[in-house]
């Protein structure tokens, strides 16, 4: 019962960067608070701290 994973207001969203258009690993964000999620991080691609903006990812659908 220790790792059970609650649900609820967290739900996975990308992060792109708006220099270069990088896609940054997938994060989870409360979706409960109403703006987007905006972060500044590394871009590989441009060598620079960019800003990082949410984006929807694709989800795995049941069959």
């Amino acid at each position: 019962m220790a790792n059970t994973k609650k649900t609820g207001a967290r739900h996975n969203v990308g992060l792109k960067s708006t220099a270069s258009g990088y896609m940054l690993r997938p994060t989870t964000r409360n979706v409960k608070n109403g703006e987007k999620l905006e972060l500044r991080k590394y871009d590989p691609i441009t060598r620079k701290v960019e800003v990082f903006k949410e984006v929807k990812i694709a989800t795995k659908s049941a069959k």
